[in-house]
This record gives structure tokens, sequence and C-alpha cells, in this order.
């Protein structure tokens, strides 16, 4: 079971950073936000999701 949790934050992980780099905040802003959710999986990943770049 932790395996499937693991692989799900994984994905979803990936998809923000993705999302990260499509966004049209600033460089040095998009490798925050990119080692937010490298550094701290998931607390960054909920985070970026009510904060990320393109937020309001």
């Amino acid at each position: 079971m932790k395996g499937i949790i693991g692989l799900i934050i994984l994905i979803a992980d990936i998809y923000a950073i993705v999302q990260v780099l499509k966004s049209g905040a600033k460089p040095v802003e998009k490798l925050l936000w990119v080692l937010l959710i490298l550094v701290l999986p998931l607390i960054g990943l909920i985070i970026w999701f009510f904060a990320g770049p393109g937020r309001k």
C-alpha cells in the first residue's frame, strides 16, 4: 500500500514540476518552486496546489 501511495505522490510531483516549468513565472521563481516540490514532496505539492505560479 505504501508503494502505491508513493507512486501517486511521485506522479503528482512530476505533474506539478512540469506545470511550474510551463508557467509564466520568472526563472528564479520556477527554480524555487521546483526545489520546494523536490525537497518536500507531499507538503511542497500541497503548497504548490494552493499557492503555485498562476494561482490567485
